[in-house]
């Protein structure tokens, strides 16, 4: 009977394991090469600068901010750089306060056709935006008058003053 038992077995070679040193090799070199990639990224791109670890709502805010600084202590070309950075971020929203800042820049740099064109984006946003819409209308209306438009800027000065009627320094000679 016990031959007959050893004839019905089937004899199954052992099956090879890979001992514990040879996973905990393996897995050292995938850390290793892991850390290496991410070294050699990091060296290749550098590191994030404070604006690529910004969104780009916060880092348009920011550069409008400084903008309004540098044009209220008069660094008008400065401030021009500044607006046009935070234009650069494509933030919709912030559009149009943007430009409406970039208007007065611009036409405090004697660039009159550029701050009505800033002035118009400004003036045609969608929303409930009066306050910056009469900023905008009045950069536009000091723009026209700088050109010698003077029924123009008397209409834009009208527009700015029927927007916010604390904006009446409409000049006297037009």
């Amino acid at each position: 009977m016990s031959k007959n038992k050893t004839k019905s077995r089937k004899i199954l070679p052992e099956k090879k394991r890979i001992s514990r040193k040879i996973i905990i090799a393996i897995c050292v070199v995938v850390v290793v090469c892991i850390v290496a990639t991410a070294v050699f990224v990091v060296v290749r791109q550098g590191p994030l600068s404070p604006e690529q670890a910004k969104s780009p709502v916060e880092v348009a805010g920011e550069y409008y901010c400084m903008s309004v600084d540098l044009a209220y202590a008069g660094n008008y070309s400065e401030a021009l750089q500044d607006a046009d950075f935070a234009l650069a971020q494509n933030v919709s929203s912030l559009i149009p306060i943007i430009q409406s800042n970039r208007a007065g820049i611009l036409v405090e740099l004697g660039r009159n056709n550029d701050a009505i064109s800033a002035a118009d984006v400004a003036i045609n946003a969608t929303g409930n935006l009066t306050t910056l819409k009469s900023i905008a209308w009045y950069w536009k209306a000091r723009a026209f008058q700088d050109l010698n438009m003077t029924s123009d800027a008397a209409s834009a000065y009208a527009n700015a003053s029927a927007l916010d009627p604390s904006h009446k320094i409409i000049p006297d000679h037009l």
